[in-house]
């Protein structure tokens, strides 16, 4: 450690030294180590495997491949240097000599990519993206993986047991509807119950083993014949929250400091959105109780609250700014619930007599169509017939018309310039656009609907968080961010500071991008992220 702390020394003035551009591939890896060291990286940086994956969103970015694809070179690889299994070393045992060209090579390659790919962000007018957006974004989510999130274990261990107990009933009404006991985890076995025993489905599939199918997708469609797909579904649904939540992430927290600390990759999701790894906090699901009981365990420290900001139906705000739909942004201007304004359209009723299933339908359509839906996936959403459906969305598109002329303008865009673009200018590419596939054509045609509302949103809220950090820092405030998912943001804050963080944190939210229509932000505060959300 003494060695490393002397190395570091030297280079100490390298790294803080404003007038230097510090190139690196990944470069979130090697400032958060320097920062653990107490340095903090100064001036321009370049990642190249951020500016590759703005090229390039739905490439491969690790070097070792890039390096092949655009450099003709083949590098040496990790695992050659270490070995792998139980051959492998640790990179001290390497000799220096083998070190120092691992290394030396790395740079270089790193350089020649930086090389390449500076002027392609020029020419491709993504410079604004990548130098005000991305690389601010990076040293902000550093922060964020450092800081971790605290985590209640008692908790979980009393949710483990609580879902163990749901198991167990749902184990039992199953068994007492399909008359026999059988191995729930054994897709095999389940598709004897449900296609040979009850008869669910004459014209059940097969898999390549030959067994039958019980995908998830392949139990919703069946979930009308008999109850016992329900209890089925719920038991699969249970039985994920717990091996991938409730009994992972206890395992997950850091000794030294006990929090758990996930990874943000800016560069997984081609939309622009960022993506949380080892673990995945993103995907806890809250639209189930069970699934909303986990975030109780995501707990603030002593003398702290958990501050929760989300954004309202971002996406159809954006839809609507984008587009230009009068009628939807009057509609979010006054104020109005979206998808009460939306049914009274649909179905020419004032708005105060609109039914709770007519808002729902609407709500359905509102968010169907963002993703592209036809009538076929709307009457199964929805339980209307196919015809009502077409009818509804053909109501939809007379309500608002900008609407579909936007939609079919981003199909067209896309058809000539093979990539749609969000209000940020980030790319979105589309080699199927143009396919004789009809199946792989229209799932391109609603990419380039949804690419560029999705992408747009994951732009706002990258801009909220590089303001609000700054803020933080220039009040200098105590509040921590820590989370990002989807449209919500999470924070930690010294009991003191709550007040004006939630100012601050709504404030920067709400005008993080100049918008007609308002960009409305709830925010909430708790003990844990249950209480708060």
């Amino acid at each position: 450690r003494e060695e490393v702390l002397e190395t570091l020394e030297i280079f100490r003035p390298l790294f803080e030294k404003e007038e230097i551009l510090k190139v690196a591939h990944n470069l979130k890896f090697d400032y958060k180590i320097l920062k653990r060291y107490g340095i903090e990286v100064q001036g321009a940086i370049f990642d190249t495997m951020i500016a590759h994956y703005l090229l390039n969103p739905d490439g491969r970015h690790g070097m070792d491949y890039l390096s092949e694809i655009y450099l003709n070179y083949k590098p040496v690889s990790i695992e050659t240097l270490i070995g792998k299994g139980k051959n492998q070393v640790t990179l001290r045992e390497v000799s220096i000599e083998e070190q120092t060209n691992y290394a030396a090579e790395d740079a270089d390659i790193t350089w020649q990519l930086y090389e390449l790919f500076a002027p392609q962000l020029q020419k491709e007018n993504l410079q604004d993206l990548f130098y005000k957006v991305e690389m601010p974004l990076m040293k902000v989510l550093a922060k964020m993986e450092l800081e971790g999130v605290s985590l209640d274990k008692n908790w979980l261990a009393q949710e483990s047991k609580d879902l163990e107990n749901d198991l167990r009933e749902l184990e039992k009404k199953i068994f007492d509807l399909s008359g026999e006991e059988f191995n729930m985890n054994s897709p095999k076995q389940l598709g004897e119950i449900l296609f040979e025993k009850m008869q669910l489905d004459p014209k059940a599939k097969k898999t390549k083993t030959g067994q039958y199918a019980t995908s998830e997708d392949i139990l919703q469609k069946l979930s009308s014949k008999h109850e016992i797909i329900k209890y089925i579904l719920e038991y699969r649904t249970y039985q994920k929250l717990k091996s991938t939540y409730v009994d992972a992430l206890p395992l997950q927290i850091d000794k030294d400091d006990h929090r758990v600390h996930t990874n943000f990759s800016q560069t997984t999701a081609a939309t622009g959105r960022l993506a949380s790894v080892n673990p995945n906090l993103q995907n806890i699901p809250i639209r189930t109780l069970r699934g909303q009981q986990i975030r109780g365990a995501f707990v603030a420290g002593e003398g702290k609250k958990i501050i929760s900001a989300d954004y309202s139906q971002i996406e159809l705000r954006l839809i609507a700014e984008i587009s230009n739909e009068e009628n939807m942004i009057l509609a979010f201007q006054n104020g109005e619930d979206i998808h009460a304004s939306t049914a009274s359209k649909l179905f020419n009723i004032p708005l105060e007599e609109v039914t709770k299933t007519q808002r729902s339908q609407a709500k359905t359509v509102n968010f169907g169509i963002l993703y592209g839906q036809g009538a076929f996936a709307l009457a199964e959403q929805t339980g209307l017939s196919r015809t009502e459906a077409k009818q509804m969305i053909e109501a939809y598109y007379e309500t608002y018309p900008q609407l579909k002329k936007f939609m079919a303008d981003q199909v067209k865009k896309a058809q000539e310039l093979g990539y749609v673009e969000t209000i940020l200018h980030r790319k979105r590419h589309l080699k199927d656009i143009n396919s004789a596939n009809f199946v792989v054509r229209a799932h391109a045609e609603r990419n380039a609907v949804n690419a560029p509302i999705q992408g747009s949103a994951a732009d706002v809220i990258k801009l909220a968080m590089i303001k609000i950090d700054e803020k933080l820092e220039e009040q200098n405030l105590k509040t921590k961010m820590l989370l990002q998912v989807h449209d919500e943001l999470l924070f930690e804050s010294p009991i003191e500071e709550v007040e004006t963080a939630k100012t601050l944190i709504k404030t920067e939210m709400e005008s993080a991008f100049e918008t007609k229509v308002p960009l409305l932000v709830e925010v909430g505060v708790g003990n844990n992220w249950l209480e708060a959300h």
